[in-house]
């Protein structure tokens, strides 16, 4: 049979092995946040061929000459994706008639989205109570559903086992999203809150069908040989955990293909978000319940 808990200490260090990076890309580097988040406005032009760096730096000659301050530029194909400091109503039309002066009508304004940092300051509030509250109310129904599991396990162990593979999860992602942004000026907006939240629901989700199969085993053969007891579960729910993140990665990989730029990043996210979900649940979730009662198995005896 399949020893996974035997193997628990390799998993920890591919975990470590992948969140280290990340954890230090968000140390020196942070995010890249979007205007959803810092205040700004967003800004997108299309043209009839693919746009190179020559126009990129024209088009940053008119915004000078505007006097409007660029922070960042980004191309995909024929668009150009510009965002700037907060911009007037009046200075936008001041920019549209400058490019068309240059470019006639070759040019086409797609987008002109205009966020004040207070909505942005809002966003940043809201995004982190969400997160904060979601995790205790896991830990407290983990706990409630939990709590008839015999002893010497603990439904509160379960819970915050659960709140480690999620944070586990979260930090994956941010620190990737990190990375991205530092070297490929990804930038985080609204939607990849939405993403983390939903990468929360379906990470605790996949943790909890290995939990209850392991609180259905423990109270059929007792807790006596408790790291085989949690092995076998994750061995029984194994293939039902590959074939639903499969399913739902499927999915994503489709839209990935086929949804377009504006939720390209999004998608990404929600990728990353289940493959690291089901991976924790797996292999770092359980094999926590099982380290957890090897160390406090350890201090009983040496007292």
């Amino acid at each position: 049979m399949t020893n996974i808990i035997g193997k628990k200490n390799w998993y920890f260090l591919i975990s470590l092995l992948v969140i280290i990076p990340g954890l230090l890309s968000l140390l020196f580097w942070g995010l890249n946040l979007g205007i959803d988040f810092t205040g700004g406005t967003r800004i997108t032009y299309s043209f009839p061929d693919n746009v190179d760096s020559k126009t990129v730096d024209d088009v940053k000659k008119v915004f000078s000459d505007a006097k409007i301050k660029i922070d960042t530029t980004q191309t995909s194909g024929k668009e150009l994706f510009i965002r700037t400091v907060p911009t007037t109503t009046s200075q936008d039309q001041l920019l549209s008639a400058l490019l068309q002066q240059k470019y006639g009508p070759l040019i086409k304004q797609e987008e002109f989205e205009n966020i004040g940092p207070v909505i942005g300051k809002e966003i940043t509030q809201n995004a982190f109570y969400s997160i904060i509250t979601a995790s205790i109310l896991i830990v407290l129904y983990i706990a409630i559903s939990f709590r008839k599991v015999p002893k010497p396990a603990s439904a509160w162990r379960f819970g915050v086992c659960a709140i480690a593979a999620l944070i586990h999860d979260v930090l994956v992602l941010l620190g990737l999203f990190s990375l991205l942004g530092h070297f490929f000026h990804v930038e985080i907006d609204s939607l990849f809150v939405t993403a983390v939240l939903t990468v929360i629901g379906f990470s605790v989700h996949d943790t909890i069908v290995v939990f209850d199969r392991i609180r259905e085993n423990l109270l059929r053969s007792g807790s006596s040989m408790f790291a085989q007891v949690v092995n076998d579960s994750i061995v029984q729910t194994l293939s039902r955990s590959l074939n639903t993140s499969l399913t739902a990665i499927l999915v994503l990989f489709t839209l990935l293909l086929f949804g377009g730029d504006s939720i390209r990043w999004f998608v990404v996210a929600l990728l990353i978000g289940i493959i690291s979900g089901t991976y924790s649940s797996i292999f770092n979730a359980a094999p926590l319940l099982v380290l957890w009662q090897e160390l406090e198995q350890k201090r009983k005896n040496k007292m």
